[in-house]
């Protein structure tokens, strides 16, 4: 469903991206980890067209989008959240998700004019809430909720696509214990109908989450395979988590 072919970036002398290449099948779920300065960030953004490669392909489900931008790449179904919430704060939960449902539906493209309300949005967008557990703060303005919320509300935008592939950057990052718990249980329920690839720091949300997992090191893969391969090469080990095994 996606795959990065070569991809490589650099910003001046420093190369963060080096011939990066993995392919994710439909419905997979995957891990990317590494430290800080390892690249996963700079990854997505290629990945999903905010950043150009200086060199390598992105394919989407058998096409070539190397050369589309964000918006073309998000209308196919890829989308992705971000590290720090990516919200319209002076607008209503409602109307961050009546946005990207708009867009969804193709109907945004036309300027000058009363914002349109196709048929039904109002429902898919109580639906999407229900799903998202945001019924009860739907009417308030996005700034204002606690930030858990709007976590799982910026996955709401991205789940409106209803995309072929999600990315998550770090969706638990600054979250509570108990948000942690509530946010890993909303991606696990994720149908297959989404592939998805999530960069995250919590080991214990990956290992609930992915089947695969890829370790990046100085904008490269140092390894890729199953959690338990991972956990236990002594590479990883060593570079990642900072310990020689025994």
């Amino acid at each position: 469903m996606l795959e990065a072919c070569s991809l490589n970036k650099s910003f001046g002398a420093l190369q963060v991206t080096r011939n990066v290449t993995f392919t994710v099948p439909a419905g997979a779920r995957y891990g990317i980890v590494g430290p800080n300065g390892s690249g996963k960030t700079t990854l997505f953004n290629l990945l999903t067209g905010e950043t150009r490669a200086d060199s390598g392909r992105v394919v989407l489900d058998g096409q070539d989008i190397t050369g589309f931008s964000p918006d073309r790449r998000a209308r196919l179904g890829l989308t992705r959240s971000f590290q720090k919430n990516n919200l319209f704060g002076n607008l209503t939960a409602w109307e961050n998700l009546a946005i990207a449902l708009t867009i969804r539906n193709d109907v945004g493209r036309e300027f000058w004019t009363r914002f349109p309300s196709p048929a039904g949005l109002n429902d898919q967008i109580v639906g999407l809430a229900e799903r998202l557990g945001l019924t009860a703060v739907l009417h308030r303005p996005a700034g204002t909720l606690p930030y858990g919320t709007q976590r799982q509300l910026e996955l709401g935008l991205a789940l409106a696509i209803v995309p072929k592939v999600l990315l998550l950057d770090e969706p638990t990052a600054g979250m509570s214990p108990d948000e942690t718990h509530a946010m890993t249980a909303l991606i696990a329920s994720l149908p297959r109908e989404t592939t998805l690839v999530i960069i995250e720091h919590d080991m214990a949300v990956l290992h609930e989450i992915a089947e695969r997992m890829i370790v990046l090191d100085y904008g490269s893969i140092l390894i890729e395979g199953a959690p338990q391969e991972v956990r236990r090469s002594e590479i990883v080990r060593e570079r990642y988590f900072g310990a020689r095994s025994r």
